[in-house]
């Protein structure tokens, strides 16, 4: 039998997801979560195969969860609506198993979880085409320093810890809304978030 735990914040999805997933005659549902913390708590209470997840969720996301539970001996599935290549990207290097979108068949679900279990990775081919095309176009130091305004430090405070002058952050900046195509700041770090190109 194998044992699977689900996290979904929609409750009626995760409903009909128990309800599916539980037709099956090898597949139980040992554990429901509504946020990527339950989920942690439940596959670290009850050691299932698989955590099948949700990426966006309160609490913790699914994507931080599934970095959390990396090593835990269960194998993560993201199940999503999102085709964001950088999610994906983040979901690989938290090792996760497999990454289906929400609008697939519910009887490639059950297979999926199989060949999962099998030891086969499995991802939405949607995915696999976008993967390459979207690299992160920022340097290792405009990356830093976008980091440091998602935290939301100034010009001045930017230029204090990374030791530069304040012109040269400006100019950080300034590449940084021309690469990816945004007038300021707060658009810079959605635009990354979005791509899952930083938490």
């Amino acid at each position: 039998m194998i044992r699977i735990v689900i996290a979904e914040d929609q409750r009626m999805m995760l409903g009909a997801l128990g309800s599916l997933l539980d037709l099956e005659d090898d597949l139980e549902v040992v554990g429901k979560a509504s946020n990527g913390e339950e989920a942690v708590t439940l596959v670290r209470q009850l050691h299932p195969d698989i955590c099948m997840m949700d990426i966006e969720m309160p609490e913790k996301t699914g994507l931080e969860a599934a970095e959390e539970l990396k090593g835990e001996g269960c194998k993560v599935i993201i199940l999503t609506t999102f085709a964001r290549s950088g999610y994906f990207q983040r979901a690989i290097k938290a090792g996760v198993k497999g990454y289906l979108l929400k609008d697939s068949p519910s009887e490639e679900l059950a297979s999926s979880i199989r060949r999962i279990m099998e030891g086969k990775r499995i991802y939405a081919p949607e995915l696999m085409d976008d993967m390459y095309s979207e690299e992160n176009p920022l340097t290792d130091r405009e990356k830093e320093v976008l980091e440091l305004v998602a935290d939301g430090k100034n010009t001045k405070e930017i230029a204090e810890e990374l030791q530069l002058k304040t012109g040269t952050v400006r100019n950080y900046i300034s590449t940084i809304f021309d690469k990816l195509e945004v007038k300021n700041r707060i658009e810079a770090i959605t635009h990354s978030k979005e791509k899952g190109w930083f938490k």
